[in-house]
């Protein structure tokens, strides 16, 4: 049973972005201190769930939550620095979820290292925006598939085709949910942290201003060499000046 207390805590903190027939409800901001390099910064995290249903209230949102099992679906969120809403310039990054570097350190890619990369230079510059894209996992394959295509590549195959070999498209992800988000969260132009350039135009395309580019490259070693490669040469990733360390 929701209790009153809880459901007047929640309201103000529960927005929704209407998309078509669909409806997108973004939860935050919530105070979320990280360990950055030996650092404790403090972000403002948010996070949004894509629903087919428009509820109006909070309390029948939070109902229908209960009756899912949200552990088993995956949530995308969105950490925020600064004052990114009226900030003039502000780098944002659509970063794709990636089990194995993010988490467990993995050195077949540089997923980790861009991740705690961009959000440290978001804080150096002062304002941005760090999207976390949860359903992005293998360039939108998920995780189970993308475990097959790891044998795949163990057997010499590339990124790129060991995707195509499992039945999928080389590139299987979508923005637009999360274009929608950082449309509500900020109308200014901004500067993407990004080598792939279908990150650009899918936000250019989706009316954003975007007059400028942030390369990210680095942790280059034997382990990802031919990885980054292929992102350059099959993918038509952006090589930036500084892609070996």
């Amino acid at each position: 049973m929701i209790t009153a207390n809880a459901i007047d805590m929640l309201k103000d903190k529960i927005n929704m972005i209407q998309k078509e027939d669909k409806v997108i409800y973004l939860v935050g901001p919530v105070k979320l201190p990280v360990n950055l390099y030996g650092e404790t910064v403090t972000f403002q995290w948010y996070c949004w769930l894509l629903c087919k249903e428009v509820m109006d209230s909070t309390e029948k949102i939070i109902e229908k939550l209960s009756s899912v099992n949200l552990a088993e679906m995956q949530q995308s969120s969105v950490l925020v620095y600064g004052d990114f809403k009226n900030a003039d310039d502000a780098l944002v990054r659509m970063h794709s979820i990636c089990h194995t570097g993010d988490i467990f350190g993995s050195k077949r890619c540089d997923c980790g290292y861009q991740l705690k990369e961009s959000m440290k230079m978001i804080v150096d510059h002062g304002t941005g925006a760090l999207f976390y894209l949860a359903n992005h996992e293998g360039r939108g394959i998920g995780l189970f598939s993308k475990s097959l295509a790891y044998i795949l590549q163990e057997n010499g195959l590339d990124t790129v085709d060991a995707n195509l070999s499992l039945g999928f498209k080389h590139d299987s992800r979508n923005y637009d949910d999360a274009i929608e988000v950082l449309k509500y969260l900020r109308s200014k132009p901004i500067t993407l942290i990004t080598n792939n350039p279908r990150k650009l135009d899918a936000l250019k395309k989706a009316g954003f201003d975007v007059p400028d580019r942030e390369s990210l490259w680095g942790d280059v070693s034997e382990y990802n060499e031919r990885y980054l490669e292929t992102k350059i040469k099959r993918s038509g990733h952006f090589e930036g000046e500084h892609r070996h360390e």
